[in-house]
């Protein structure tokens, strides 16, 4: 749950059993499942001690996505390749302010990302990402 994207096995279980030994989650459990699925869902999942596959995980949101089991690595290595030829300053600036923004209310949420889009146009990444979309190329990011 501490990961910004999951992918999940067609094959997998997933939960919160720590009910069932007579315990409360730990490491975030009860703190990260809320946030992902909602104060409901996390309740009942949490309280019940309920295993639920892969499916139902997908359509609460816990997992952003499911594949064969067999196709799993290979999953996530495409989507790893995918965000590696982002401009990590914009990968790095969009995680802080999703994060940030969720924390504070809309307006002061709406702020820091003016802000932080600001701070995004001065760099040499915004200059190569916007002059590969006008020759229509892929982008080659450096990072700053």
């Amino acid at each position: 749950m501490a990961c910004d994207i999951r992918i999940a096995a067609d094959t997998a279980r997933l939960g919160q059993p720590e009910m069932n030994l007579g315990l409360s989650p730990g490491y975030g459990g009860t703190q990260r499942l809320p946030r992902i699925v909602g104060k409901g869902m996390a309740k009942f999942l949490i309280f019940t001690g309920d295993m639920i596959d892969a499916q139902e995980a997908l359509r609460i949101g816990l997992v952003q996505k499911v594949v064969p089991l067999a196709e799993l690595i290979d999953e996530a290595k495409a989507l790893a390749r995918n965000l590696a030829a982002k401009s990590p300053l914009t990968l790095a600036v969009a995680k802080e302010t999703i994060n940030l923004g969720l924390e504070v209310d809309l307006e002061r949420g709406l702020s820091i990302e003016s802000l932080e889009f600001g701070m995004l146009c001065m760099t040499e990444d915004c200059k190569e990402g916007t002059s590969a979309f006008l020759e229509k190329r892929k982008p080659v990011f450096k990072g700053r």
